[in-house]
C-alpha cells in the first residue's frame, strides 16, 4: 500500500475506535478520536521509515518490531495506541498490496494474500476501505466480547491469562 493509503487508513481507524470507546457522538467522542488520532497515524507512518535506510517492507515491516511497540507502553507507559498503526500498516502490506512484507526479517520471505492490488491501482483506496472495514469490526468485536481496547495492555494480558 502506499502512504496515502496508510494515511487514509489510520485516520478512518483513527475516528472509528474513537466512537468504539465513545460512542455517545459528543464531545466525549471527540475527545476519544483526537486522543488516538495522533499515535494510530504516527504509528501506520512508522514502519516506511526503512525507504530511508534499511531493506524497505523488510527492517521496519516485521513481527519483532510489532513486538517493540506492543511492549513499549509496558515499559515506558506511554505510546498505548501506537501499535495498533504498526499492525494495521501490516495488514494493509499483506493484505492490500501484491508484495507483502517480510514478517519474519531477517528471513527473506515476504508474505502477502491474494486479493492485493498494485499500489497504483485505481482500487487501492477501495481496497484500503473495505480492509478498514474489517479492521473496524475486529476491533469492535475484540473490544466488545473480549477486552476493552482502552484497557492497558498489562491490565489486558492480566484480564486474558486470568
Amino acid at each position: 500500500m502506499n502512504k496515502k493509503g496508510h494515511v487514509l487508513n489510520a485516520v478512518l481507524l483513527a475516528v472509528g475506535i474513537g466512537v468504539i470507546l465513545a460512542p455517545t457522538l459528543d464531545l466525549g467522542t471527540a475527545r476519544s478520536v483526537a486522543e488516538l488520532f495522533v499515535p494510530v497515524v504516527l504509528g501506520a507512518l512508522f514502519p516506511d521509515v526503512d525507504t530511508a535506510f534499511g531493506r524497505h517492507r523488510k527492517t521496519l515491516h516485521n513481527l519483532p518490531v510489532l513486538g517493540i511497540f506492543l511492549a513499549y507502553p509496558l515499559v515506558f507507559g506511554n505510546l498505548q495506541f501506537v501499535w495498533i498503526g504498526v499492525l494495521t500498516h501490516y495488514v494493509l502490506d499483506v493484505a492490500g498490496s501484491k508484495r507483502g512484507i517480510a514478517l519474519f526479517y531477517p528471513w527473506e520471505k515476504e508474505f502477502s494474500l491474494p486479493i492485493g492490488v498494485a499500489t497504483s491501482s485505481d482500487y487501492a483506496d477501495l481496497v484500503t476501505v473495505l480492509i478498514t472495514a474489517v479492521e473496524l469490526g475486529i476491533l469492535f468485536a475484540v473490544h466488545r466480547y473480549v477486552v476493552p481496547l482502552d484497557t492497558g495492555l498489562g491490565q489486558a494480558t492480566a484480564l486474558l491469562l486470568g
